[in-house]
């Protein structure tokens, strides 16, 4: 049975709850022509009839503000509204609200449903959230009323409907001075805001990460927030110190000679396993070390230099560079991930490690990619091959690779040059464009990553920073056994508009996965590419 009418909302169709709960079709576009219908004034809902939910036309009549989902049900916890790039953010933010209201205005629903034909993870997120909404709604009769959630909160959906605004209020009246654009879906959600700040006595808060939203929230006295749940502290991204531990000089003597060194965990701290410390006795005797899993210090083990088979050695110059070496060659760690600002290293040192194990037989091959800004953009627009689609954002690379496997220049006086021949030479192929040939050094574009599984290479991403949380997911479940995932990058340089220094893919990794046996992080920060590339990194 469905009714059709006109009127202030247009034409429609009015599905009754039980078909939308047995029928495929109870999408999110259901879910807004209810709302619709609720905003219209042209349904309401009468007790139930044998356990079904039966809504009769009523003309004309305006609903109550609780059918517009404006009076929460209790008046003890806050009301969180989400906007619509938290949950594009993180289709699992309506879970972590623990106890609280959850309120989700009936404009954010109308966003989402723009971006759930999209071919990105944007889009993918947009349907998983609009699949959880439809599971979470599908057994209550009216969506404003507010279902239970997990953390044992509410959630709901709420309306805004400028012809339903009381003229006496005078919030709404001097928000409507500010921005009278009323159909902008920034001001709908931010009225909303208002709205339930003035039918609820508890606190009412806007969830946002969208910075101009924030600034125009707190404008008109609207309480704002950050979403918070997966940034990490500010001190893990700030401080790239290596941690110094005191010792005794007959501990230190000790450990120098046996390679290993126990101390008591009162005497540790907070130390994470794998993690790089500086044994030290007094100012001038330190020793870099590493917290083995066996629960004690251990030295580093790494070679002299880094030998390229006909290629240029490469040598760590600070201590960062030392730790970062130890992490990238031990067998038993498989994840290494590497904070440093430019000209630290960070890059040349991960490819270095990556011929270097390759041509010991220890990876079948070697496999290198960076973000194409956001994972989810298609190179189908750009001409050529995938390789040269790529070659833009992977040049960093290519040239970290022609500079380890150039063949070393011979020293000395140059010898006279011949004349040059009358016909030209064929072009000579560099070393690494020969393993690429041969399929032992890959170029990998993530965005067509998702599926794949990626055994005994080892993996190196490279400016990792500009990573969603759930893109850096996607990437790190895609490693079999006996691969390396190396994710290296700057937390202080994005470019992506979804991430900041605290929330991307590269710092959500470390914080979710430090001490695990298998997993190490270093942070590099003494720049080596030239006096004038570390003043500009410290200075500007």
């Amino acid at each position: 049975m469905a009714f059709t009418g006109g009127g202030s909302a247009g034409g429609f169709v009015f599905v009754p709850p039980e078909a939308a709960v047995s029928s495929p079709a109870n999408t999110l576009t259901t879910m807004i022509r209810q709302a619709e219908d609720l905003q219209a004034g042209l349904f309401e809902e009468i007790p139930p009839v044998n356990g079904t939910s039966i809504r009769r036309p009523v003309g004309r009549s305006r609903p109550m503000p609780a059918d517009f989902g404006l009076i929460a049900p209790s008046k003890v916890v806050k009301n969180y509204v989400l906007d619509t790039n938290v949950l594009l953010h993180d289709p699992a933010s309506i879970e972590h609200f623990q106890e609280n209201h959850l309120c989700i205005p009936v404009d954010v629903l109308a966003e989402l449903d723009k971006f759930k034909s999209e071919q990105s993870e944007r889009g993918a997120n947009a349907r998983r959230i609009h699949r959880r909404l439809t599971e979470l709604f599908a057994c209550s009769g009216r969506v404003t009323s507010g279902v239970g959630t997990a953390g044992g909160g509410t959630l709901r959906m709420v309306i805004y409907d400028p012809a339903s605004v009381p003229k006496n209020s005078e919030a709404l009246n001097r928000f409507h001075r500010i921005f009278p654009d009323r159909e902008r879906v920034d001001h709908r959600i931010l009225a909303t805001c208002l709205l339930l700040a003035e039918h609820n006595k508890a606190p009412v808060v806007l969830v946002t990460k969208d910075l101009n939203m924030q600034l125009k929230a707190r404008a008109v006295g609207i309480v704002c927030e950050d979403y918070l749940s997966d940034k990490v502290d500010p001190g893990e991204v700030s401080n790239y110190e290596v941690r110094r531990l005191e010792v005794a000089v007959d501990e230190l003597q000790r450990f120098a000679s046996s390679g290993a060194l126990e101390l008591p965990a009162g005497r540790r701290g907070q130390v994470h396993l794998n993690e790089y410390v500086l044994l030290a006795a007094g100012e001038r005797q330190t020793i870099p070390a590493r917290f083995s899993a066996a629960g004690r210090f251990v030295r580093l083990e790494i070679p002299e230099v880094l030998k390229i088979p006909g290629g240029q050695s490469l040598k760590p110059l600070n201590l960062g560079q030392r730790c970062l070496i130890d992490a990238l060659l031990n067998p038993d760690i498989s994840l290494v991930t590497c904070y440093g600002h430019a000209g630290t290293g960070k890059t040349l040192v991960a490819v270095a490690a990556g011929l270097h194990e390759m041509f010991r037989h220890r990876y079948h091959g070697m496999t290198v990619s960076r973000p194409v800004v956001a994972m989810g953009e298609q190179l189908g627009f750009l001409p050529g091959s995938l390789d040269e689609k790529m070659r833009p954002w992977l040049q960093p690379i290519h040239d970290a690779l022609d500079l380890l496997m150039r063949p070393p220049v011979p020293l000395g006086p140059r010898r006279k040059q011949q004349k040059p021949p009358q016909t030209p030479p064929p072009p000579v192929k560099k070393p690494y464009e020969l393993l690429m040939e041969q399929g032992i050094l890959e170029i990998e574009a993530l965005c067509y990553i998702r599926g794949r599984s990626i055994p005994n290479r080892f993996f190196i991403l490279d400016e990792a920073q500009q990573l969603t949380p759930r893109e850096a997911k996607t990437i790190v479940t895609r490693m079999s056994r006996d691969s390396k995932l190396v994710m290296v990058g700057d937390p202080a340089q994005i470019d992506n508009p979804y991430v900041d220094s605290r929330s991307n893919g590269l710092v959500y990794t470390r914080n979710r996965l430090k001490g695990q046996s298998f997993v190490a992080h270093v942070a590099l920060n003494r720049g080596e590419r030239s006096e004038l590339a570390e003043a500009g990194a410290q200075l500007m």
